[in-house]
C-alpha cells in the first residue's frame, strides 16, 4: 500500500475522478480516501510512478507519502 497526498482533492466528485483515473492503469486498484487530510491509500499492482502520472494526467497532482 502507498499513501499519496492529493492537495486538490476537495469533494466526492474528486475522489470518484481519482478512482476512475487509477482504474485506467489497474482495474483491480483499491483506494481509501481520507478527505480531511486530502490523502489516498492505494493498493495497486501499478507502480507508484504510474499512479502519480495517472493522478497528474487527471488534474490531481500528488505526492508520495509512504
Amino acid at each position: 500500500m502507498s499513501v499519496f497526498s492529493v492537495p486538490d482533492m476537495t469533494c466526492g466528485h474528486c475522489s470518484a475522478s481519482i478512482l476512475q483515473a487509477l482504474e485506467a492503469v489497474d482495474d483491480g486498484v483499491d483506494i481509501e480516501v481520507d478527505m480531511e487530510n486530502r490523502e489516498i491509500d492505494v493498493r495497486s499492482n501499478a507502480t507508484d510512478a504510474a499512479v502519480l502520472k495517472a493522478l497528474q494526467d487527471a488534474g490531481y497532482p500528488a505526492e508520495l507519502r509512504s
